[in-house]
């Protein structure tokens, strides 16, 4: 579906504009956005004419997750930028062409963010501090602000998976630790080429209207600054918890074979004795002992006890 928002040369602000009607009356419109959301194989097609955008940006846009950039043509510049999925976290791209007097934005999913600046944009009745590039700065603030929420909640995950106030077993919580790992991974390979791309922004000279208002952009360039910050601590964390869990579980193992070996040992002297004791020779003088069953108890009461206390003093029991 395309959507057009028109804003004319006294500032008002037009919606419910058909494509054929904005090219046949385009002296009317200061600057103009063209939205196609999640548009149709014939809506594609308007990219190539009446657009008659360059052929390697309109491939980037059918080709989905590309790595979030800026490539400068002649007529336009075309940013390709990522959003997240808060529920799967999973990357959904957002294609932006920027003209002289004209944005376009692609993209093949539902765009919470390009909802949200339309409905901003659809408020104003004079749209006198609006212009294409405008549009361009809310859709990346908007964008970069949905990221945070992502990574707190991820945040709040690896507390409960730390506290672990349900008592998952290891298996469990070692399970949701590597999905949170990847999830963090996931996040990384978006938020990193962003902060890379609004460092580039920001330092360009080929866009004027840009550079004049860098400060806003620098304002965003420094939040993905700080998400690349937060999810290299998460994933410091994550390994943490890692190393946590398995040199206890390691603790635990090696505790429970000390106890094994306590048993053990305590029964080595007592096998050798019952085996002894136990063969079938004839000429065994113990056998004929009236008291021989219970002093042979008696002797094993006393090795164990033995064994029992030396085991203890050693701290063995700790």
């Amino acid at each position: 579906m395309i959507h057009i928002i028109g804003v004319t040369n006294e500032n008002n602000v037009v919606t419910n504009i058909s494509l054929e009607e904005l090219f046949q009356n385009q002296n009317q419109y200061l600057w103009y956005w063209i939205d196609f959301d999640q548009p149709t194989e014939k809506e594609i097609f308007y990219l190539t004419k009446p657009l008659n955008f360059h052929p390697l940006s309109i491939e980037d846009c059918l080709h989905n997750l590309q790595r979030p950039k800026i490539d400068y043509f002649d007529d336009y510049t075309f940013f390709v930028t990522h959003s997240l999925d808060s529920k799967t976290f999973k990357k959904e791209e957002l294609n932006l062409f920027l003209g002289s007097n004209f944005i376009v934005s692609f993209h093949h999913h539902f765009s919470t963010e390009v909802q949200l600046v339309k409905e901003k944009l659809e408020k104003e009745k004079e749209a006198i501090n609006w212009t294409q590039y405008t549009v361009l700065y809310q859709l990346l603030d908007q964008l970069v602000d949905h990221y945070f929420p992502i990574v707190y909640k991820i945040e709040d995950f690896l507390a409960e998976i730390d506290e672990n106030s349900q008592n998952k077993t290891m298996e469990v919580l070692l399970d949701d630790l590597f999905a949170t790992r990847h999830h963090l991974l996931s996040i990384r390979h978006t938020v990193i080429p962003m902060r890379d791309l609004l460092y580039q922004l920001i330092n360009t000279n080929k866009l004027a209207a840009v550079w004049n208002k860098r400060e806003y952009y620098s304002d965003i360039y420094d939040h993905l600054l700080k998400l690349a910050e937060l999810i290299e601590s998460n994933r410091e964390i994550t390994t943490d918890i890692r190393d946590s869990y398995l040199s206890y579980n390691s603790h635990h193992s090696n505790r429970i074979m000390q106890i094994l070996t306590i048993i053990t040992t305590i029964f080595m002297p007592l096998s050798f004795l019952a085996g002894l004791y136990g063969m079938n020779f004839l000429y065994m003088p113990e056998l004929h002992l009236r008291y021989g069953y219970f002093i042979l108890l008696g002797v094993m009461l006393f090795i164990v006890l033995a064994m029992f206390l030396w085991f203890k003093q050693k701290g063995w029991f700790k």
